[in-house]
């Protein structure tokens, strides 16, 4: 068996690595993973890692689940993939129909894709779309939020707003509306994450006066906008998003790439702004006109995305005329095994209980941490929503090149983890107990404060890789 240096080598020859300056992969060389089960992985050597990032938010239930797993041999034996247009096939039929059903109805057509941009592309051209085919062709700008990510195509990232992905491409890219982050962190002396919210909402409130007869949609990471540093939000800002949206008659697009499937404590991050102790025509007419899903959706197993929309948006598109239809499609549309796999998915969060087994355990790594983050004063913001754990360094003690070291530091303690900026944050899989979540939060610890015990002159330099 190859060793790791050996398949280092032989991928920095051959590969070119995502979001990786390849200039440092040499001096941050890309771990050679043979073997995951559940929250681990192993490298050539032997060596185990946890996976605190959940592979880049995708694996829900640990890797190598053998449910998901099982389900996918079984595809794979009956039908691998068909094309979806002129043919259908029962994986995604069921999942559309699972998937509805948890929106109460309330967004009743999925459109599959096969990753999250390109589900974001998806959303922003049905919305153009459907207000061009119900005589509204000049509705066709878009509002973002800053710091929000939605992924790296240009359609994509013309709603994007992390500086490192847009700035080299942003001649190629639409021009969007930038309106203000509901991030928690900035609030004022005496102010609460609500007000916050409040006045990042009256600021779409003054763009939507102005323009709305122009915009087509505003798009939104519910709760949680992820690589701003895992910036969290109060419930009310989506509630006014609606709110302004419908009023206003824009489409609001939920883009749960990131937050959706449990991550933020309900399946969907849009159901905690629904309204409670309503109809059911009320809390129907509350969801987003729009959510974008993938990532966990499939468990980690398969690249999978899909769009869900509602009647209204779909009905805009029935026509004679083909070119009113929505003709966006790839080869891979609504793969059978893809989707298998996102109802074996589906059907672990209902057999199991996931969503309440997952609170009692977020409590656990909570407390578990409570050390550093109510008592260590080199550490700020620290918060949590649902699976999500974050908090900040402060610049003074983060030094130089902050999360390169916090990353080869951590494969040190076994931690496959890798912090946005000074931002530390936590997406595990949904496998913790009693026994890992103290672990995790130990190995945390002790990550930073190997990090910051390195002499200043080390804090600017490369150090030992692992």
């Amino acid at each position: 068996m190859s060793t790791n240096a050996e398949w280092q080598r032989r991928s920095l020859a051959s590969l070119w690595h995502p979001c990786t300056q390849m200039q440092r992969a040499a001096a941050v060389p890309p771990l050679p993973m043979v073997r995951g089960q559940g929250p681990w992985l192993f490298d050539a050597e032997g060596k185990r890692y946890f996976d605190a990032l959940s592979s880049w938010w995708v694996n829900l239930f640990g890797h190598a689940d053998a449910r998901i797993a099982a389900a996918l041999k079984d595809q794979l034996d009956t039908l691998p993939h068909v094309m979806l247009a002129g043919c259908t096939h029962a994986p995604a039929v069921e999942l559309a129909e699972r998937l509805a059903a948890r929106t109460g109805g309330a967004l009743g057509h999925a459109f599959f894709a096969s990753d999250g941009a390109s589900a974001v592309e998806i959303a922003l051209k049905m919305s153009f779309h459907a207000w061009r085919n119900r005589g509204l062709a000049d509705k066709q700008e878009f509002v973002c939020v800053r710091q929000g990510y939605h992924g790296e195509t240009l359609g994509a990232l013309a709603v994007t707003d992390v500086k490192v992905f847009r700035d080299a491409y942003d001649p190629l890219l639409l021009r969007a509306h930038q309106v203000g982050s509901p991030d928690a962190r900035q609030a004022r002396a005496g102010e609460t994450a609500a007000d916050v919210a409040a006045r990042a909402a009256a600021e779409v409130e003054a763009l939507f006066q102005e323009r709305a007869g122009r915009i087509a949609a505003l798009i939104v990471e519910p709760l949680v906008q992820g690589a701003a540093g895992m910036a969290m939000h109060d419930v009310s800002y989506l509630k006014a998003l609606r709110a302004l949206c419908t009023r206003f008659n824009v489409h609001l697009i939920a883009d749960e790439i990131a937050v959706g499937c449990g991550r933020t404590g309900s399946f969907f991050a849009s159901e905690q702004a629904l309204p409670v102790g309503t109809s059911d025509a009320d809390r129907r007419a509350a969801w987003p006109d729009f959510i974008t899903l993938s990532k966990g959706i499939s468990g980690g197993f398969l690249p999978l995305s899909l769009v869900l929309s509602t009647d209204e948006v779909y009905a805009a598109f029935l026509d004679e005329d083909v070119a009113r239809g929505f003709l966006h499609s790839h080869s891979y549309t609504g793969n059978a095994l893809a989707c298998r796999a996102a109802l074996a998915v589906l059907d672990r969060f209902e057999q199991d209980d996931v969503l309440a087994r997952n609170a009692a355990q977020a409590e656990v790594l909570t407390a578990s941490l409570q050390p550093l983050w109510q008592n260590d004063p080199r550490v700020e913001h620290p918060r949590r929503c649902g699976m999500i754990w974050a908090f900040d360094v402060k610049a003074e003690h983060a030094g130089g090149n902050f999360a390169e070291r916090f990353h080869l530091a951590g494969r040190q303690r076994e931690l496959l983890i890798r912090p946005i900026g000074r931002t530390v944050y936590l997406m595990p899989p949904y496998v913790l107990d009693e026994t890992l979540s103290p672990w995790l939060a130990q190995q945390v610890m002790a990550t930073l404060q190997d990090v910051l015990d390195q002499p200043d002159a080390d804090r600017t330099h490369q150090p030992p890789t692992a």
